[in-house]
């Protein structure tokens, strides 16, 4: 009997590090070769990390959400035969529960925590020690201030009640001590000429029983539940690419109205004509091949910024990210070369990667290398976005929802479908005046199909 270490592999791509996202084994668990360990992700990809052998889980080298290096202890499992190797000596890293407790039988302390710059980490462990990582406790929400008490109902009075609207009448004295103790003298009843309030009035509102709250209706109990939710995987990720970006670059935004009446009768259309034969085309298709027509009038639109060595790289192929809600999150399938794809061939290819990415089965080149985005929200009714730029892309452009307006065209009203298209640009490298012409360019083969089949 002994130990066979899973380490975390190299998955490509240059990677150093990757996040373990989620497990699906935990300690104890007895597994068996090929079954799914671990999810792990890095800034291309999830990649599942099977099991190369039988056997039983003793450790877990990081928890969900853990960064670990390539090579790291991903998984430690007790086995039998050949694969068994000899527990680890000194120096060899050890998930936190196993440490815990090989500690404890020893009668050894565990690793002591010394500061770091982010934060806390484990001393360099002495001969024959085994880091244990303490567990670091969740910041505790701030104690809420105390108020005055507040009764609801007033200390009896001679007097009758306020009239609704009437200021109270108190000197400056009993105001200053009311806003001291946090008293809206409109709920106090004065019992000094004409309702004046005195202090002796603010003692009896102070002292008298408080008023029993009203039960809430049936079905209506307020609801004091609060979820914590760890942010890790794709979500976590989402949230460091916006962040970036919204962080490093200047973004400014530019909306175009436009008549999308004829297209969308072209549309609806190919779709009668050709049926179930040919995939069922949406505005996406045609949008894209008006950024292949539009984009070599435009090439800065079509590029990568890199922020740090402050160089431009222009690209000639076109690879348009498609924006796409999955069930774990936002995720950017890369149609590839559109400038070689016809209408059906860049339709068929934009369901088949956002079907892939859905269902989790994008490959890792599949998910990056875009050059300029779209994103479309108009399926649930935005008339305006205000998209965020793919970094280091320097573009995206956002469909909306399309409105039937009275458009005036020859002296008349006449009904016409419309839609806003909203785009984001990088004011770095991106004029004002170069977007305008951009989504104007746009506009114009969208209004005017039939140019979107003609020869650049």
């Amino acid at each position: 009997m002994g130990f066979r270490i899973v380490k975390l592999p190299d998955i490509g791509e240059g990677v150093a590090e990757a996040e373990v996202s989620a497990w699906h084994v935990k300690v104890g668990d007895v597994v068996r070769e090929d079954q799914p360990l671990a999810d792990v992700m890095t800034d291309k990809a999830t990649v599942e990390i099977p099991s190369p052998v039988s056997g039983t889980v003793a450790a877990l080298g990081a928890e969900a959400g853990q960064m670990l290096a390539v090579g790291a202890e991903l998984v430690r499992l007790e086995v039998e035969g050949g694969d068994a190797v000899p527990a680890p000596d000194a120096g060899v890293a050890v998930a936190p529960e196993v440490a815990q407790a090989q500690d404890a039988a020893a009668g050894r302390p565990a690793a002591a925590l010394v500061p770091a710059a982010d934060g806390l980490e484990p001393a360099p462990p002495t001969p024959g020690t085994v880091e244990a990582p303490r567990p670091v406790e969740a910041p505790k929400p701030p104690a809420a201030k105390p108020t005055a008490p507040r009764p609801a109902a007033a200390a009896p009075a001679s007097g009758p009640p306020r009239p609704p609207g009437e200021k109270p009448v108190a000197s400056p004295a009993v105001r200053r001590r009311a806003l001291e103790a946090g008293i809206d003298l409109r709920q106090v009843r004065g019992t000094g000429p004409a309702g004046r309030i005195g202090h002796d009035d603010l003692d009896a509102y102070l002292n008298a029983p408080p008023e029993e709250a009203t039960p809430a209706p049936a079905g209506r109990a307020p609801r004091t539940a609060v979820e914590e939710i760890k942010v890790i995987g794709l979500r976590r990720r989402i949230a460091q690419r916006m962040a970036d970006a919204k962080r490093r670059v200047a973004h400014f935004s530019y909306v175009e109205e436009v008549d999308v009446t004829a297209v969308e009768e072209l549309r609806a259309s190919l779709n009668q004509r050709h049926g179930a034969s040919r995939p069922k085309l949406t505005l996406i298709p045609f949008l894209v091949q008006a950024l292949v027509r539009a984009l070599p009038d435009f090439p800065q639109m079509n590029a990568h910024y890199d922020d740090e060595a402050e160089v431009i790289h222009r690209h000639a192929g076109v690879h348009v990210g498609i924006a796409t809600q999955t069930p774990s999150g936002l995720m950017v399938p890369v149609l590839r070369h559109a400038e070689t794809r016809d209408l059906w061939n860049a339709a068929t290819e934009v369901r088949r990667l956002a079907e892939a990415a859905r269902n989790g089965l994008a490959a890792r080149d599949e998910l990056s290398g875009s050059t300029i985005t779209i994103t479309s929200l108009g399926a649930l009714g935005g008339i305006v976005t205000t998209p965020v730029i793919n970094r280091p892309e320097v573009a995206i452009i956002g469909v909306n929802k399309q409105v039937m307006r009275p458009v005036w065209r020859d002296n008349a009203f006449v009904p016409r479908l419309t839609m806003n298209l909203s785009a984001s640009f990088d004011h770095r490298v991106v004029d004002g005046y170069d977007a305008a012409l951009f989504v104007q360019a746009l506009k114009a083969l969208l209004e005017t199909p039939a140019m979107l089949f003609m020869e650049a």
